[in-house]
């Protein structure tokens, strides 16, 4: 049996939602949900909104509405789309108990290839029966397949007010390739595309393609989410799109096939200690394509590594000489998921030790309340912890995080801005032009920019 699309543009007339930044939630969640709506059509994909134009579905009346498109079946999908607030950045989403996290892994990751960094896709609980979904949207909707999509935060400091305002399309059109590729219908790109997407015809490889565009398999393979070389006639790929070429730099070597500490080092004239300590080498294991540095004037450009479209930590891992587990440990990540234009550190030169100390957990804490109390965030007092999940045990130690005291830098480079330099930090434009004593948003090539 088909499955139909129940699509729910979030709060409405006297309820506006949240509301910061010029985004008023009630209006965007409507122009996404009709941008869908187009959009599934145009695929043949069935599907129905609880509201097209400006009105009130209370509690009690928006979960009739929803189910009274279609039914309630499990061959109903429900979509009910808002704009989240309260400071933090990027996309969630959350997925009925009755259901897999499936849906909702195909949505974050399509979210990703669009350029929007994903928070986490979950399942919450009724604090008064665990039994139940804490949402009623999702826990008056029995048997369908219920789903709330948070696109961003109004209120964000990073660049998720960009993303709404500018890119609520893109955003929009990541759904509707996740819910498409889950339904098993055949993705077509929207008219008048960029040519960022290609369709498989008979006698296609994945060398083949790739090659055509100028990239490598395992780029594609990673746009993709393929698991195996098999494709299917009809499948609509994305095509990661290619930067242009760096301009070589003489102070940066490629290792090669055949490539040794030794021969790389006396061909710059160097000790192979001087090489291993120039870039952070604890062993003698090299990997084809690894950059090493081969000039001190140069030593600080591997320390952090801005994440491209295609990327994975295994690629970049492997790239820099380091294990995942390496690497996600020297960017406190607790899951294998990038955004694009995320910064990640390569070096443990990039990273300062921070001095910890400890926390008993008691009655009525949580982790908002410590981590308020100690002047950190949440994920980080989570990442410093290994937590997953915000469950705590009363008598339970937590690691405390704390501020170092060491100055963080940075030095312009080209095509740098304000907003992108505080997004890569995790802090805001305002807290950066304070620290730097700047009055207006002008950069220089090679400013030196204090990190608050």
């Amino acid at each position: 049996m088909a499955k139909k699309v129940v699509i729910d543009p979030g709060h409405g007339g006297e309820d506006p939602g949240t509301s910061a930044n010029g985004i008023v939630e009630k209006d965007y969640t409507l122009k996404i949900s009709e941008y869908m709506a187009d959009r599934l059509t145009e695929l043949g994909i069935e599907n129905a909104l609880t509201r097209d134009s400006d009105v009130t579905l209370d509690s009690t009346t928006r979960p009739k509405t929803a189910q009274s498109l279609f039914g309630t079946g499990s061959d109903v999908i429900l979509v009910s789309n808002h704009i989240n607030a309260g400071g933090g950045d990027g996309a969630e989403i959350i997925y009925a108990l009755r259901n897999s996290d499936a849906l909702s892994s195909k949505i974050a990751s399509e979210f990703i290839k669009s350029g929007q960094n994903v928070r986490k896709y979950y399942q919450r609980r009724l604090p008064s029966n665990s039994s139940k979904d804490y949402y009623y949207i999702i826990r008056e909707t029995p048997n369908n397949e219920s789903i709330i999509v948070e696109y961003g935060f109004a209120d964000s400091t990073g660049d998720d007010v960009n993303q709404i305002k500018n890119n609520w399309e893109e955003l929009a059109e990541a759904v509707v390739r996740a819910l498409a590729d889950y339904i098993g219908v055949a993705y077509i790109p929207p008219e008048g595309a960029e040519g960022n997407y290609y369709t498989v015809k008979a006698g296609d490889t994945l060398y083949g393609i790739a090659s055509k565009y100028g990239i490598s398999v395992d780029e594609l393979k990673a746009a993709n989410n393929l698991s195996s070389n098999t494709l299917t006639i009809g499948k609509v790929l994305v095509i990661p799109q290619v930067e242009e070429p760096e301009t070589p730099d003489e102070n940066i070597y490629t290792v090669k096939s055949g490539d040794t500490l030794y021969s790389i080092a006396n061909k710059y004239g160097m000790t192979v200690n001087e090489l291993k300590a120039l870039n952070n080498l604890t062993s003698n294991t090299l990997s084809i394509g690894q950059k090493l540095v081969v000039s001190e004037g140069n030593a600080a450009t591997l320390d952090t590594y801005t994440v491209k479209s295609g990327d994975t930590l295994y690629s970049i891992a492997n790239k820099y000489g380091l294990t995942v587990n390496e690497l996600k440990s020297l960017n406190n990540l607790t899951s294998d998921l990038l955004s694009i234009g995320q910064v990640l550190n390569v070096s443990n030169s990039a990273v300062t030790p921070t001095p910890t100390n400890t926390y008993t957990v008691k009655s009525g804490d949580s982790l908002y309340s410590i981590a308020k109390q100690y002047g950190v965030t949440v994920d980080a007092l989570k990442s410093a912890n290994g937590k997953t999940s915000n469950l705590l045990s009363i008598g339970e130690v937590l690691v405390i995080p704390t501020t170092t005291t060491s100055t963080r830098t940075y030095i312009v480079k080209a095509g740098d801005s304000l907003w992108k330099i505080a997004t890569n930090y995790g802090v805001s434009v305002n807290a950066l032009k304070q620290a730097n004593g700047l009055s207006s948003d002008l950069l220089s090539i090679g400013q030196v920019l204090v990190i608050p």
